[in-house]
């Protein structure tokens, strides 16, 4: 009798040698369950008000760049460097996840091993996020049962025969229900509700200030001239949180603690019901460049650090104040800084309304006269009473400067583009000397002796200052230079640096070619 030989459905990690696996189907597999459980993840994540992995691995990945890398990023990707970021992390994500169905068709527990890996540094980013909570396990838990279930099926339909149509079939199937569940869950995000710090900021109404700004200067006629005050949703942001922390006003407390008499603990009303301050301050990162646009002057709401810490009782000894944010970044700032009279404020509003997301709300630093990162803390939670000898703050430890002034200097901003037309042209741009103040700006053109720009009427020390200079242009290359000087009599100096460790130092100047 003839033996008839039978086939049943083939078990994956086992290939067919007749027609071999299907590859294809593997890569896509892989890439289908990730996409299944980031999503599966970030819809938990939402629900339940915590971080998802994905974002979690992300923050771990910035925190343990090398600076050099961190300011490239900044450097290239200026404020869309978090964008990037995460943009290059999911495309990795998904690369790594093809990889672990590429293989899992071949050899099945190999493949899910790869996929366990992925879980594995997930859960390591989820326990090291900072205020993290037991809580912060659903999205992990979301993303390895949704991912490796996913996966897992796809691939058993994947490793069947090429060459079998109901093979083909199957898996085309299974595809299509997990793109389509995902494609579900991704319309979900977008009618989820809002995050409760975006809802209560929207019907927030903020009491008038005690002590209101006083009515900024004109600007200086010249066209393309940026204005005075920067709109809050132009303002440069340069921070390490990968995904604006959602801070509830109503759960937020601030923690005054440390070298003090009387700790104290505030709630956001505590901070309302006190006397506000409206102040015009420019704030500026210390990654600018020299001429870059990493820097803004904006109208600021809030309470004066030096009277919470009068209120504290400061120790003696203390000479540094520890700011911690709502996402973990600390940053050290000089006590004096904060109690020498100058307006440094814990901002509850910007340009009129409640703090945006993006700067802070509900509660962030405004300190003039230091860079950012020593100074500009956002979604504050504490403020530590200490001394720069008994901690090392988020920058410093990866080679900033302990204390960080802002540096004398000023910007070319018009004309902005290279080719102008002979004849008047106006050179205009601003400058800034914090809690100093701007006492003159002079522009050289080409080879030609230094002149003295015109100055819009001061504000503030404590806030840039415009200039500008007509120029009657005949056409040929030239090369114009801008330097600043301080009331003091300092002029900024002309020695090149880069931004490490404490800014950047060097004359700005661009090229013009007048036709």
């Amino acid at each position: 009798m003839q033996r008839v030989a039978t086939q049943g459905p083939a078990r994956p990690g086992r290939r067919d040698r007749a027609t071999g696996a299907p590859g294809a189907a593997g890569w896509l597999a892989g890439i289908l369950a990730a996409a299944a459980g980031l999503i599966a993840s970030e819809l938990v994540a939402r629900l339940s008000g915590t971080v998802s992995p994905f974002v979690a691995v992300g923050n771990r990945a910035v925190d343990l760049s090398p600076t050099p890398v961190k300011e490239w990023a900044i450097a290239t990707f200026d404020t869309a460097d978090k964008a990037v970021l995460l943009g290059g992390a999911l495309i990795v994500v998904l690369a790594l996840a093809a990889l672990a169905g590429a293989v899992a068709v071949r050899r099945f527990t190999a493949g899910m091993l790869i996929g366990v890996g992925l879980a594995a540094l997930a859960l390591l980013a989820v326990v090291f996020e900072p205020g993290g909570s037991a809580a912060a396990l659903l999205p992990l838990a979301a993303l390895v049962i949704v991912g490796l279930g996913a996966l897992r099926l796809l691939v058993t339909a994947a490793a069947e025969p090429a060459s079998g149509p109901d093979g083909r079939r199957r898996f085309l199937v299974r595809a299509g229900g997990v793109a389509a569940a995902t494609a579900v869950g991704g319309l979900l995000l977008g009618v989820l509700p809002e995050p409760a710090a975006t809802r209560v900021r929207r019907a927030l109404r903020l009491p008038a200030p005690t002590r209101p700004a006083a009515a900024p200067p004109p600007a200086l006629p010249v066209p393309e001239l940026g204005p005075h005050i920067v709109p809050s949703d132009s303002f440069y942001r340069i921070d390490t949180a990968l995904v604006v922390p959602d801070v509830d006003p109503a759960d937020w407390t601030l923690r005054v603690t440390g070298l003090v008499d009387r700790p104290l603990t505030l709630s956001f009303a505590d901070l309302l019901a006190r006397p506000l301050v409206e102040r015009r301050v420019t704030l500026a990162c210390v990654s600018n460049p020299v001429g870059g646009d990493l820097i803004g002057n904006a109208t600021w709401l809030g309470v004066p650090i030096a009277e919470i810490l009068a209120e504290a009782g400061v120790q003696a000894g203390a000479d540094a104040v520890k700011s911690t944010s709502a996402d973990g970044w600390t940053c050290g700032t000089p006590l004096a800084a904060l109690t020498d009279g100058r307006d440094a404020l814990l901002a509850v509003g910007m340009n009129g309304e409640p703090l945006p997301a993006e700067h802070g709300f509900p509660v962030r630093m405004v300190v003039p006269g230091l860079y950012g990162y020593v100074s500009a803390t956002k979604w504050l939670a504490e403020l530590e009473v200490t001394r720069f000898a008994d901690f090392a703050a988020y920058w410093t430890v990866r080679g900033w400067s302990e204390q960080g002034p802002v540096k004398t200097s000023c910007r070319i901003d018009v004309p902005r583009e290279s080719q102008v037309p002979a004849g008047r042209v106006w050179l205009a741009g601003v400058a800034w000397a914090q809690h100093t103040g701007i006492d003159r700006v002079e522009v050289q053109i080409g080879d030609g002796p230094w002149q003295a720009a015109e100055l819009a009427d001061e504000d503030t020390i404590d806030t840039w200052r415009q200039w500008r200079l007509a120029w009657d242009a005949v056409p040929g290359e030239y090369r114009v230079t801008a330097r600043a000087t301080d009331r003091t009599g300092a002029t900024q100096t002309s020695e090149v640096r880069g931004v490490l460790p404490d800014g950047a130092t060097g004359w700005p100047s661009r090229t013009y070619r007048v036709a």
